[in-house]
């Protein structure tokens, strides 16, 4: 099953996730097999990274919250608040 995670940085926090990056993006290229999208929201000018947006095939709501447990922002801190909810693909249609 798809599940969406919309994770919110805390304000003032982009020194936590640039110090952070690397180790995200080697724990997204550990799960690349289950990731449909992955990649950071921006600010209103498209200047700074103010969040992320990822889209994880997990097998349920336990495995998805263990998910957002185990990525290296979060363990850091870096999220003011992170909603998971079960997704369905509509469009493009395969």
């Amino acid at each position: 099953m798809l599940f969406s995670f919309y994770c919110a940085d805390k304000p003032g926090h982009a020194e936590v996730r640039t110090a952070n990056r690397a180790a995200h993006l080697a724990f997204l290229e550990r799960h690349a097999e289950r990731l449909f999208a992955a990649g950071p929201l921006l600010s209103d000018d498209g200047q700074s990274m103010v969040g992320s947006i990822l889209i994880v095939e997990c097998d349920d709501r336990a495995a998805a919250d263990a998910f957002a447990v185990e990525d290296p922002y979060a363990q850091a801190g870096l999220f003011e608040s992170v909603t998971i909810r079960p997704w369905r693909r509509v469009y493009p249609k395969d």
